[in-house]
Formats: C-alpha cells, sequence, structure tokens
C-alpha cells in the first residue's frame, strides 16, 4: 500500500491530532509495514508517539479499529493513546518505544526475552468480546476436514512473528506490534509460528524446536497436532508466496518447508512410538 506523509494529511485531521500530541514539529514515515495508508512516528513538544491509520471509506478500516482493542487486552504491546476521526480519516495514537528490532539468529541475546514474551502471550485469552474469525477458520482451506481439537483454542494470537513486528526495549523485554492480524488461536501458535522466523534467521529446525519448547505450552502441545500445524503453514505460505508474491516470502517459505519436513521426518523414523513420549524435540 502506498503510504501518504502526515504534512499530506488534511488540516483538519492534522489539527485533531495535535489536540491529543501538542503542535507536531516533524514526523518519520515507518519504514516497514505493507497495510498501513498512514503509518508515521510524529515528534511534538511532550515527546513523540506513533500514529497509524487510514482514510474513513477504506474497506479495511475495520481492522484498524479490531487492532486497536485488542492491543488494549494483549500482553507486551505498546499502548493505545487516542483514537482520532476527522478530516475523512480515521487514525489512532500508539504509544513509542523506544527500541530495535531483535536478531533472532543463533547465539544472540534477544532470544531469552523472545521466549519470555511467548510464553507471557501464551498464557493470555482471547478477549470475547472481540468477534474475530479464529485461527483454524482463516487457514481452513490448508487444513484436513477434520479439524484436530487441538487446533481450535481461544488464546490470544499475534500470528505474524516477524522481527519488524517486535522491538526490544532500552531494559531488555521485546514488545510486539502490529496486532491487526491476531486472532484466537492455540495458546502455542506463535511459539509455533516464531520457528520458521528462526529457521530463516539461520537456526536448524531441532535448534529452533527447542527455543519454541521453553514456552511451556508449546511443550506440552499434541505432537501430531503441531506437526499438522506445520504441514499447515507451508501449505498456506507456498500458497500466497505462489499467488501474492512479495520480496520477503520465498526465504520464509523455504523456512517453513523445513520445519515441516523435519517434523515428518521425525514422525516417520519414530512411527508409532511418537505418541508414547519417545523423541524429546517432538513431544
Amino acid at each position: 500500500m502506498d503510504r501518504i506523509e502526515w504534512h499530506d494529511l488534511p488540516a483538519t485531521t492534522r489539527a485533531a491530532v495535535e489536540r491529543h500530541t501538542g503542535p507536531v514539529a516533524t514526523a518519520e514515515t515507518a519504514p516497514h509495514g505493507v497495510m498501513s495508508r498512514l503509518a508515521c512516528t510524529v515528534h511534538t513538544p511532550s515527546g513523540r508517539a506513533f500514529v497509524k491509520g487510514t482514510r474513513y471509506n477504506d474497506p479495511q478500516a475495520w481492522v484498524y479499529r479490531h487492532e486497536a482493542k485488542v492491543t488494549q487486552a494483549a500482553p507486551r504491546a505498546a499502548r493505545v493513546l487516542w483514537e482520532v476521526d476527522a478530516g475523512g480519516w480515521l487514525l489512532w495514537g500508539y504509544e513509542y518505544v523506544d527500541g530495535r528490532h531483535p536478531d533472532l539468529s543463533p547465539g544472540s541475546a534477544d532470544i531469552p526475552p523472545l521466549v519470555r514474551t511467548l510464553t507471557v502471550l501464551s498464557e493470555a485469552s482471547w478477549p470475547e468480546a472481540l468477534n474475530k474469525k479464529p485461527l483454524h477458520t482463516r487457514w481452513a482451506g490448508f487444513l484436513p476436514e477434520d479439524v484436530p481439537a487441538g487446533l481450535q483454542g481461544r488464546g490470544l494470537a499475534h500470528t505474524d512473528m516477524s522481527p519488524h513486528n517486535m522491538l526490544v526495549t532500552l531494559d531488555g523485554d521485546l514488545l510486539l506490534l502490529d496486532w491487526a492480524l491476531s486472532c484466537p488461536a492455540p495458546a502455542w501458535a506463535d511459539a509455533a509460528l516464531t520457528i520458521p522466523r528462526l529457521i530463516a534467521a539461520g537456526h536448524t529446525p531441532q535448534q529452533a524446536e527447542m527455543i519454541a519448547r521453553q514456552v511451556p505450552s508449546y511443550r506440552a502441545a499434541d505432537p501430531a497436532t503441531v506437526t499438522t500445524f506445520a504441514r499447515t503453514v507451508y501449505a498456506a505460505w507456498e500458497n500466497w508466496e505462489r499467488t501474492r508474491p512479495m520480496p520477503h516470502r520465498a526465504a520464509l517459505t523455504a523456512a517453513a518447508r523445513g520445519w515441516m519436513t523435519h517434523r515428518d521426518d521425525c514422525l516417520m523414523q519414530l512411527g508409532g512410538k511418537l505418541l508414547s513420549g519417545g523423541h524429546p524435540e517432538l513431544r
């Protein structure tokens, strides 16, 4: 999506924002992300804020409302500060987080805070006042008809575990940004969805699995269900790479293929021993 700059917003919209922030001296458009029509950091005498949103008549405007409501309920997320509806635009102000995107490569000091955040997130329940298709419904075209019960969880899942959606703060905490794709899912879904990201960053599938297993809900998940999940992730990402190609998708699809192959190979080697707890990486 083409981004609009702060100074190109209608004057009435900018004035409505400045009633919350104070006068905006400068604004920097966000370099990452593909969804928001406006996404920028504004600098004011009272500090900085992150502003995102779209035109009022945008068919995707509901996504921004949903994101703001989920973010208010989500752990390890930037705070929602205000909402503006003015000049034909819907904008939300978020707490500016001073931090950097994490390094997910092997040996990185950012891996422990990532595990802590995944653990905290896995303990959060979906806010039932918010209606959103659960992950197993979103992926219905890639799942078997008889969806395993373990894939029908009601945890609060972010589902877009790109390092561009993560910030490591000056205190060493890892926060998650951009909750637009959040939905109900198994408690372990985000830990599982982080595995292809770790593989893409240089981990072997075995190493990535061992990191995910530090999250108790992932460690306790049914191995066969997680393997079905891995197959589904690969099927979905491979389809999107073909039908909606983007520069980053080939590497992620390859990583998802590696994870799926690893789990399938282990299943083939272990056969019936898997369900009796015979393989530490898949228990």
